[in-house]
């Protein structure tokens, strides 16, 4: 080995102790006599001296070092004098007298301070990745990525789980995505596609009788990108036999709060686990991803405004639209400018437009001493004050506070308020950022309508099981027809999907027509796992919670990319090896592949 300790390993029991440390120039000082060098490597950092009393050959190439600089150093540990202790480095007790040093490899100036984390654009960030990662804090999301991880695969082998890995290169299958394709050399016109997920092969394995799999399954979807999605990334796959919902939501919330016990113990988690069904928090929170952190809460006024005068109000819900609002806590001062911006912010949801009412009131009076003069509304002049109050009380609303209406299509109500109510929380500073408020959403529907394709499609996937006691709806509604899907949210981020599968294949098959499949179809489609069905397939469960957006939330990012070691940007290019990339004739020609020349750019 180079070096004998790692410089975040020294610490006071080493003082007297000779050492030999590499790594890189971090910050470099120069006091006149004495060259400060604080020396960092992958575990921590360690201040160095360098005296020329000591060594005047190694002070005398101190003064060569520049930051990124990689170098070797033997010294001596030594206390550091009274009050220039650092208590923010765990080495911050001691220092190390240098009595020689090596140069390993010089560095070009880096393109952004490493050594201060100041905002750098991303672009330059992903360009020079390497470097990016170098930074103190990437390194610690990237240990607690880690940590997380190893956390993950102790925990289930210790309840009888197996790791089995499954192929990357699989069959084109519908996952809710675009596949990732890849063409086939030894078969021409033919491809594999990247799983989407390891759905049908978890299904297989436990058919195979493995009844406790689980895998950090690599997987690929060709979308739009956002914060929180990259067009590869890593899930906790996991699939149990002979069980049922609460079996696998019980093993995830022992999961999940051990998890922030080992790796993070520093947060708070809200606790008990709530288990919520979809009705539930679409009407409360408008979105089956709700951030629980805080209230605001969603409310239906649609029988309050009926009796009003106002035009908006009275169409909306003759055309079978729904009047909703939330309440936003003192915030009845907001200055037009403000409430501008809110209605903007509203119309770019979706909405037409944004209702707001102050109630200014008087200092200690109650909602019950309310004028109309102090309800400052456009819709003053169309409501009496009876129903004010009753839209109030209704959002449970205090002298002070702001009340902002949506009118419309309950969907875009629902969408339009839960995002001015997430905005609002945060804006007020309401959504604790040390406290993990996980949920779990259950009883889904089954299957959802597809204007566009006038056709039904599975809310989560079609090897779905629908609730037993739901089963005659199926020729009759579909549209009551509940599922046995659950979701796993957490601060208004959805961690993970799963569900009980469907495991006979007459009620597969059943689903697949129901979803406008044709017999060849499902034949070529899904053949394999058809016939799987047919030789013993026990009853089976399972979920995929997402690491990258579990470790954002662990380390407090807002963006997956600040936790994956070399992500793709929002345009799904690799701005370091910059990929997607063109390759040569000779490539193509071995895939049977030919380019059209109107396709290029």
């Amino acid at each position: 080995m180079l070096k004998s300790h790692s410089c975040g390993a020294v610490r006071k029991e080493h003082i007297g102790c000779n050492v030999t440390l590499g790594g890189w120039v971090h910050r470099r000082r120069d006091h006149g006599g004495l060259v400060f060098v604080d020396l960092r490597d992958s575990e921590g950092i360690v201040q160095v001296v360098f005296d020329p009393q000591i060594s005047s050959m190694a002070h005398e190439l101190a003064n060569e070092l520049r930051n990124e600089y990689v170098i070797q150093v033997t010294g001596e540990v030594v206390q550091r004098p009274p009050s220039t202790e650092n208590p923010k480095l765990a080495t911050g007790d001691v220092e190390v007298i240098a009595q020689h040093v090596t140069i390993l490899n010089p560095s070009l100036e880096p393109p952004f301070y490493i050594n201060e984390d100041v905002e750098v654009a991303e672009s330059l960030c992903l360009r020079y990745r390497y470097l990016h990662l170098r930074r103190p804090r990437m390194r610690d999301n990237i240990l607690l990525r880690h940590r997380v991880i190893k956390f993950i695969r102790d925990f289930l082998d210790a309840k009888g789980f197996v790791e089995i890995e499954t192929p990357i290169l699989i069959k084109s299958t519908p996952e809710g995505a675009r596949d990732y394709l890849v063409p086939s050399r030894l078969h021409p016109g033919k491809f594999y596609a990247l799983p989407q997920s390891p759905q049908q092969l978890k299904q297989l394995l436990m058919v195979a009788g493995f009844e406790r799999y689980f895998q950090i399954a690599r997987c690929f979807r060709d979308e739009d990108l956002r914060a929180d999605r990259q067009p590869e990334f890593t899930q906790l796959d996991l699939e149990m036999s002979f069980v049922d919902e609460d079996d696998i939501l019980n093993l995830l919330e022992e999961l999940f709060t051990s998890l922030v016990k080992a790796v993070k113990p520093e947060m708070r988690l809200l606790m008990p686990l709530p288990r919520l069904s979809y009705a539930e928090v679409m009407e409360r929170y408008g979105t089956d991803k709700p951030d629980v952190r805080f209230g605001l809460e969603i409310r239906d006024l649609s029988d309050i405004a009926a009796q009003s005068e106002f035009a908006i109000f009275c169409s909306t819900i003759q055309a079978g639209g729904k009047v909703k609002g939330i309440c936003v806590p003192g915030c009845a001062n907001y200055s037009r400018q403000q409430l501008d911006e809110l209605i903007e912010l509203a119309k770019s949801y979706g909405a037409e437009g944004l209702i707001t009412i102050a109630l200014s009131g008087r200092a200690g009076s109650s909602l019950e001493q309310l004028t109309l003069g102090e309800v400052k509304s456009v819709v003053t002049k169309y409501l009496t004050l009876e129903q004010a109050i009753a839209i109030a009380q209704r959002l449970e609303a205090k002298l002070g506070d702001l009340i902002l209406i949506v009118a419309g299509k309950p969907k875009l109500a629902d969408k339009v308020l839960s995002e001015l109510r997430c905005e609002m929380g945060y804006r007020l500073g309401l959504a604790d950022p040390n406290l993990l408020a996980f949920v779990f959403v259950v009883d889904y529907p089954l299957l959802e309508w597809d204007e566009g394709t006038h056709r039904w499609e599975p809310m989560h996937h079609p090897f779905t099981a629908p609730r037993q006691e739901d089963m005659p709806l199926l020729d009759v509604d579909p549209t009551k027809v509940h599922a046995r899907h659950y979701d796993v949210v957490c601060n208004g981020c959805e961690l993970s999907s799963g569900s009980i599968r469907i495991h006979t294949r007459e009620l597969q098959e059943k689903i697949f027509r129901l979803l406008g499949y044709g017999e060849e179809e499902m034949k070529e489609r899904f053949g394999h796992i058809l016939e799987a069905l047919e030789y013993g397939a026990p009853p089976h469960g399972g979920i995929a919670p997402g690491i990258d957006r579990l470790v954002m939330l662990l380390a407090g990012e807002k963006n997956i990319r600040d936790v994956i070691a070399f992500p793709k940007n929002q345009s799904a290019t690799d701005l370091m090896s910059d990929a997607p990339s063109t390759v040569s004739e000779e490539q193509l020609k071995e895939l049977h592949l030919k380019l059209k020349e109107e396709n290029l750019e």
